[in-house]
């Protein structure tokens, strides 16, 4: 069923992430992988099914003294798993398992740091689209002033047409504004699988106060994941070594006689010789496989390591660029409110006023800029602790 049936602001992130879930077709699939990795354990425990047999002899045979020799035998024959053989299939399909799990819970870390980016982009865009909105009036009343100041006689004609200009160019860059939150909506509408697309949204993850550096440290779950395979490939080396041993089945059964209309009962026990294969090339095989895994496994330590290093560095430089984004603004606001008074007072030109307000135009949208860096350096940490980035970490 679709998240929501009419438009509306997407519920606070830990509620959309938990939708989102639901509906993702990429975490499904690592679901119903993790479902048919359960079944398979449970399947690698049933015991294997006996087989019944029927043999009847002696058809078409000369009669001995009028009686007719033909004997019918009925068997049950059971095989048997000896020196832990079933155990080690029980084992390996429940490493199995375990790779399934981990590839699911890296799948929701992954698929949680992709949700948290397109909404602090939607975040972002929104606060870029009141921006442009902002600057249009703000524009606009420049405007208006020039046209005063060449009323006036202050200003010459020109000044008006610049101002003019300068209008226009912001309500181009408020339709550009416009164009892009609806492309943040339309793809976290479509990450979180909405069936119409959101308006906006209930939470601010660019306001989300988070450590630097996370006292907690989780597992990378590449190294997790790559753990759990050579988990996986050892256990399978111990199902290659014991396929050397027999195949036993033992059997009992009843035979009738025809001419006596009696029954005896047999007994037979049969068991395969390991003579021309004792599966040498595949013990050997897969403890290459082990090698290999073991070489994944040392690969994924040092790339989570060299991961995680970076994703802090990015996280304390996106916070010193906020700090200094921020400042720079308010810089940038107190001096386009000197410039306003000014311009109205006669001395500030317009040329300089409109360049006042460009910078604090820009200043603003650096603020927003580092913000969104700040969420994806924090979502990048999250991936490398192995946590959904602001989510629930459980």
């Amino acid at each position: 069923m679709p998240i929501l049936a009419q438009a509306a602001d997407a519920p606070p992130f830990g509620i959309l992430l938990a939708q989102a879930l639901a509906e993702s077709p990429a975490f499904l699939e690592q679901q119903a992988d993790v479902g048919a990795a359960l079944a398979d354990a449970a399947q690698a425990k049933a015991w294997p099914n006996p087989r019944l047999d029927t043999l009847v002899e002696n058809l078409g045979a000369p009669q001995s003294g009028g009686q007719s020799q033909r004997q019918s035998t009925y068997s049950l024959t059971q095989p048997l798993e000896i020196l832990g053989q079933r155990a080690a299939r029980v084992q390996v399909s429940e490493r199995q398992l375990g790779v399934a799990e981990a590839r699911r819970y890296q799948a929701k870390v992954d698929f949680a740091a992709d949700l948290a980016i397109a909404h602090a982009t939607v975040e972002a865009m929104l606060a870029r689209k009141a921006l442009a909105q902002d600057d249009l009036k703000r524009a606009q009343e420049d405007l208006r002033a020039a046209r005063a100041q060449v009323q006036a006689g202050r200003e010459a004609d020109i000044r008006q047409a610049q101002a003019s200009a300068s209008v226009a160019a912001s309500q181009a860059a408020a339709i550009a504004a416009d164009a892009d939150t609806s492309q943040a909506l339309n793809r976290l509408s479509m990450l979180a699988g909405a069936s119409t697309p959101y308006t906006g949204v209930s939470e601010r993850l660019l306001a989300v106060v988070r450590p630097a550096v996370n006292p907690v440290q989780g597992e990378s779950l590449a190294v997790a994941t790559a753990r759990a395979e050579r988990e996986a490939l050892e256990a399978q080396v111990t199902v290659e070594q014991k396929k050397w041993l027999p195949d036993i089945n033992v059997s009992a059964g009843v035979r009738r006689y025809a001419w006596s209309s009696q029954s005896g009962y047999v007994l037979g026990v049969s068991a395969s010789i390991p003579l021309f294969d004792q599966n040498v090339n595949g013990v050997a095989a897969a403890r290459q496989r082990i090698a290999a895994a073991e070489a994944r496994l040392a690969a994924a330590v040092l790339q989570a390591d060299a991961t995680r290093r970076s994703a802090q560095a990015q996280v304390g430089a996106a916070e010193q660029r906020l700090l200094a984004a921020t400042e720079g603004e308010q810089a940038a606001s107190e001096a386009y409110r000197l410039g306003r008074i000014g311009y109205e007072s006669g001395k500030t030109s317009l040329m300089e006023l409109l360049a006042i307000r460009r910078a604090l135009s820009e200043s603003k949208g650096l603020t927003i800029d580092a913000q969104l860096a700040r969420v994806r350096a924090l979502s990048a940490l999250a991936q490398a602790d192995g946590k959904p980035a602001f989510g629930d970490e459980k």
